[in-house]
């Protein structure tokens, strides 16, 4: 990933035996320097837009769609606020049934909960919008025939339950193509160190091993 290129560099005294002196020093990328969504930016319509994971699509897919590069797949990834890869990002429709007939087997269409379906009145409007949790033997007073009642409610499977999560992930949020070099400018600003005693250079620190008596 270029993520890790955007990375600075640490040095540290060489832990290995085989060092000639405890001026040897391996070179290693800096994972303690994180990449962050400006608050301006995450706040902010102007620079976020809505994106829709299609079915099988990848974030380095995504990336391509949006950027014209596959491997800016971490700022998709950032940008939609997703930590955990594995768990955010969507299934496709294959494995969301597998997975869903692994966890429930015979009762995968077994229902789970029931919810209500939408009802309007006589002129067109809402009565009751379609989708809050409720009782099976739910009802209401009838718009039309106010003596009367319905029972409004369908239910919903454990298979439609998952799936019907994994829907909601393929709805993100991600950086909108126009600003994507501003946010690389911006990145790159953050990851360049300040002066400091361990400063070498913007790309560069160098830390020395405290716990290390060798006097060569």
């Amino acid at each position: 990933m270029s993520y890790f290129r955007e990375l600075p560099n640490i040095e540290y005294q060489s832990p290995l035996s085989s060092r000639v002196s405890s001026r040897d020093y391996v070179q290693v990328k800096n994972l303690f320097r994180r990449v962050k969504l400006r608050d301006d930016l995450k706040n902010s319509i102007t620079f976020l837009q809505n994106y829709y994971v299609r079915d099988g699509f990848r974030p380095d897919q995504v990336a391509l769609d949006l950027y014209g590069q596959s491997d800016l797949d971490w700022i998709v990834i950032h940008s939609a606020g997703i930590v955990n890869v594995r768990d955010e990002w969507p299934l496709t429709s294959k494995e969301i049934y597998e997975y869903s007939l692994n966890k429930y087997g015979d009762e995968l269409n077994e229902i789970k909960y029931y919810v209500t379906t939408e009802v309007k009145d006589s002129s067109g409007n809402i009565y009751l919008p379609k989708g809050k949790v409720v009782d099976s033997n739910f009802t209401i007073p009838d718009p039309s025939s106010p003596t009367a009642t319905l029972n409004p409610v369908g239910g919903v499977t454990n298979y439609e339950y998952e799936a019907n999560i994994n829907e909601d992930k393929r709805n993100i949020t991600v950086l909108r193509p126009a600003y994507k070099n501003m946010f690389l400018l911006d990145i790159r600003k953050i990851m360049t160190y300040d002066k400091s005693s361990q400063y070498v250079n913007g790309n560069l620190v160098r830390t020395e091993n405290t716990r290390n008596t060798d006097p060569n």
